[in-house]
């Protein structure tokens, strides 16, 4: 086995020791953030072709509901009516799904509960410290 001695002083052992954690924490947070930057990056483009992909699709609904309109005035129904006909169907079927949006998220708690019930526990063992 190798025995070498090291002729540094503990005060110098300490002081490498803290440069070396503040390179640690600092390599960390540098390891961090690229790997952030790349997970919302990939994100963003995700979302960005969601959100192409729901403008079509609204697209596609459109055309769709002017497809059922001008087939209504194929049965034989007024224009003006096969239209309103459609657009009073598709304006209830909005006015439910809004509602029952509303009325789920009104019963969404949104606060972090378990972040609070372990703030309260942290702030118990504290107290149970300092006695």
């Amino acid at each position: 086995m190798d025995d070498q001695q090291d002729d540094r002083s503990l005060g110098q052992l300490f002081g490498d020791l803290s440069r070396q954690l503040g390179t640690l924490v600092s390599k960390e947070i540098q390891l961090a953030k690229t790997e952030i930057t790349t997970r919302v990056t990939t994100v963003g483009r995700d979302a960005a072709m969601i959100g192409a992909g729901g403008a079509l699709a609204y697209a596609a609904l459109l055309m769709a509901l002017i497809a059922v309109g001008l087939l209504l005035i194929q049965l034989g129904i007024t224009p003006w009516l096969a239209f309103l006909l459609v657009a009073i169907i598709v304006g209830a079927i909005a006015a439910v799904l809004i509602m029952r949006g509303r009325d789920e998220l009104q019963k969404t708690d949104l606060a972090p509960t378990k972040t609070i019930e372990t703030l309260k526990e942290d702030a118990e063992w504290a107290k149970e410290q300092v006695k």
